[in-house]
């Protein structure tokens, strides 16, 4: 009887070289999705070379604001007012992320936000490179539903106690990092790491402190990216371009999506979800463009208008989002 691939360890002599040699396994909890919010809680599993857990932790953060969606991760304002800031927390942090790679589910998202709170802390995390486990999913073709952490779990037989919980999510997702990293070891997979670029500059704008309303006096601790990012080279799309995205379908990998106007998700951590989907982002819209995302569709902006000549079909925001949680893969060659 052939011995299932998803779960089998590869013998000592053929781990993969090349492999990274410790991972950090990481969570977060935050008070929405967007480039004002802020961490209310994190957790982060470290594991060796071959996904062994070395240890655990876990802690709150006073975000400074309102929680957000408390029906979701369950900390309230009056929880949260007494947990550490994470300017008290960042250091812990740090030792926790030293020299590993950042695994987590979604991992742009997690990698984001923390970048970001480091840059307010003006701070740097010691994180060069990070891990999606839904990237490494797909590379290893595993047979699941979709791409919910969940969905994950239930594939390696991990029970989830207490989903969006930053440490229980952290256990969860360390639980079946091993089994996949196993995978990817015996079948010779090369990782899908990614580029972490840290941020070096930060400026307040007006959000809510915790416990206080908007409008109040001295009530205000949100921020906004300044000009930091360099430019960035995006990597070739390895898919061809099926063609024009059809309403009521999934998105295909291959397809070109162009974004125009502001966006409540940071622009950069749109485009990143979207290639690591395996879609071909593009900044400027022609006729081969297959979808345009954009918020406001009667807006005069060059895609706007260019997408009216085409016919170029236009989703908003919240309808990519959900898109981009069903990529369907590329056909084969």
């Amino acid at each position: 009887m052939l011995e299932d691939r998803t779960t089998a360890a590869p013998s000592p002599h053929a781990w993969p070289t090349a492999y990274p040699q410790g991972y950090a396994v990481v969570d977060v909890e935050t008070t929405g999705l967007a480039r004002d919010d802020r961490i209310i809680s994190a957790a982060v599993y470290r594991l060796d070379a071959r996904g062994e857990v070395e240890d655990h932790w876990y802690t709150l953060v006073n975000p400074e604001r309102d929680p957000g969606p408390v029906w979701i991760h369950g900390l309230t304002s009056d929880v949260l007012e007494a947990a550490p800031l994470f300017t008290d927390i960042a250091e812990e942090f740090s030792n926790r992320l030293d020299g590993r790679v950042l695994v987590a589910h979604n991992a742009v998202f997690d990698w984001q936000m923390i970048a970001r709170e480091y840059a307010r802390a003006e701070r740097e995390a010691p994180v060069r490179q990070r891990l999606c486990t839904i990237a490494l999913s797909k590379e290893l073709s595993l047979p699941l539903p979709n791409h919910k952490l969940e969905s994950l779990a239930a594939h390696f037989g991990v029970v989830q106690q207490r989903a969006h919980h930053a440490l229980d999510d952290a256990r969860v997702l360390a639980e079946a990092f091993r089994p996949s990293l196993r995978a990817a070891a015996a079948g010779s997979v090369r990782l899908p790491l990614q580029e972490c670029r840290p941020l070096t500059e930060w400026r307040d704008t007006a959000t809510p402190r915790i416990g206080q309303q908007a409008g109040g006096n001295g009530g205000y601790s949100g921020y906004r990216p300044t000009s930091w990012r360099p430019s960035r080279k995006r990597p070739a799309c390895p898919y061809p371009n099926p063609g024009r995205y059809e309403d009521g379908k999934r998105l295909k990998q291959g397809m070109r999506v162009a974004f125009s106007g502001d966006t409540s998700v940071e622009r950069d951590l749109l485009e990143d979800r979207a290639i690591e989907a395996g879609l071909h982002v593009s900044t400027s819209l022609s006729r081969v463009t297959s979808l345009l995302v954009t918020n406001d569709p009667d807006a005069s902006t060059s895609k706007v208008v260019k997408a009216r000549q085409y016919g170029t079909p236009v989703v908003d925001e919240a309808a990519f989002g959900q898109l981009l949680r069903d990529v369907e893969p590329a056909s084969e060659p």
